[in-house]
């Protein structure tokens, strides 16, 4: 006999057909990458290096450390998956020209979200569009509080809460009292052309048997483009993982098997074209099912008006973006 919750779930507005058949979730499990990064330093800095007139020769074969096991913290007793090191070989160079750039080994890692990475996150927002910045705080401490969905890209030993990326799905039913959710659901709803207006309410109502989410992500902008696919795919791992691991029951497993995301995307005109900021956010355009422009609020000192590109995407149309993401990283990043 079917549950209570059953039979409201049944008389609950479904999302759209094509939101509502997918998988409820991906079994397919990624190896361990090992992955270079690097950051190009300025070169009119002086380092201590400099003084050093020995050659040293690059170290070879060295391995990777396993993946670092980061335990969940404070806001939920789940634990989710293991977050991936992604480290840079030691490269000892000789001593370079004050001319030419350095560059610097960092070792990457994939860390669930926590409160000491708070105002690292809301930097990332801030400086990401004025859409963001008015709410960042709001959209930093829900990302905090969603530990079940959610990543961030630190650095091995960080004491500090230093981030480089973060990615992140908040669900719309269940922070929807959120003042940041809110505003972002208003800002979509009321500048979304006629024709799909109907369908965004009914994927942004909060009462549709599988929840949309709004799809979070950022990133500095010299993060190698190995480690942004490597961000986007664990937030796929921390998706799959939240469902089939969910403590909460059938409701809290319903709550993270989302069947739609919404992203607002960074972007810009130039000689009358919409440009992203984000070159992975171009790539889910292409696999959304609509995307409209809304106008942001200028902020202070801003002489023209910023934009921002809604993209609803279906969890298929999401998972095939990761597969063109993760082709153009890996087959033809040299041509981007």
């Amino acid at each position: 006999m079917p549950t209570k919750e059953e039979n409201e779930a049944r008389q609950s507005p479904g999302l759209p057909q094509k939101f509502e058949d997918e998988e409820s979730s991906s079994d397919e499990e990624d190896d361990d990458l090992v992955l270079e990064g690097v950051i190009v330093r300025n070169p009119d800095v002086s380092d201590s290096d400099d003084t050093s007139s020995e050659e040293e020769e690059e170290e070879d074969d060295v391995k990777p450390p396993p993946p670092k096991k980061i335990k969940s913290s404070g806001n939920s007793k789940q634990q989710t998956p293991e977050k991936q090191v992604v480290k840079k070989k030691k490269n000892k160079k000789k001593k370079k020209p004050k001319s030419g750039p350095e560059v610097v080994d960092v070792e990457f890692i994939f860390c669930d979200m926590n409160d000491k990475y708070f105002h690292g996150l809301k930097t990332l927002l801030t400086s990401s569009s004025p859409i963001y910045a008015a709410h960042s705080s709001g959209l930093s401490d829900t990302m905090i509080k969603n530990i079940a969905v959610g990543t961030v890209v630190s650095t091995e030993g960080d004491e500090e809460g230093t981030v480089f990326g973060f990615a992140s799905v908040l669900n719309v039913t269940t922070y929807q009292s959120e003042a940041c959710v809110q505003a972002l659901k208003k800002v979509c709803l009321e500048q979304c052309p006629a024709e799909n207006k109907k369908e965004l309410e009914v994927v942004l109502s909060g009462k549709t048997n599988r929840p949309a989410g709004i799809y979070l992500h950022g990133r500095m902008v010299n993060m190698p483009l190995e480690i942004v696919e490597v961000l986007h795919k664990q937030l796929v791992l921390d998706m799959d993982w939240a469902v089939k691991n969910a403590e909460g029951g059938e409701a809290e497993r319903k709550s993270l098997d989302f069947g739609a995301f919404v992203r607002l995307a960074p972007s810009y005109r130039m000689s009358g074209a919409t440009y992203y900021k984000y070159f992975d956010d171009e790539i889910f355009a292409e696999h959304a099912e609509f995307t409209f422009e809304v106008e942001v609020p200028k902020t202070f000192g801003m002489e023209e008006t910023p934009y921002c590109m809604v993209l609803v995407m279906t969890k298929t149309g999401h998972r095939d973006a990761m597969g063109a993401l993760s082709q153009m990283v890996n087959g033809g990043q040299h041509n981007r």
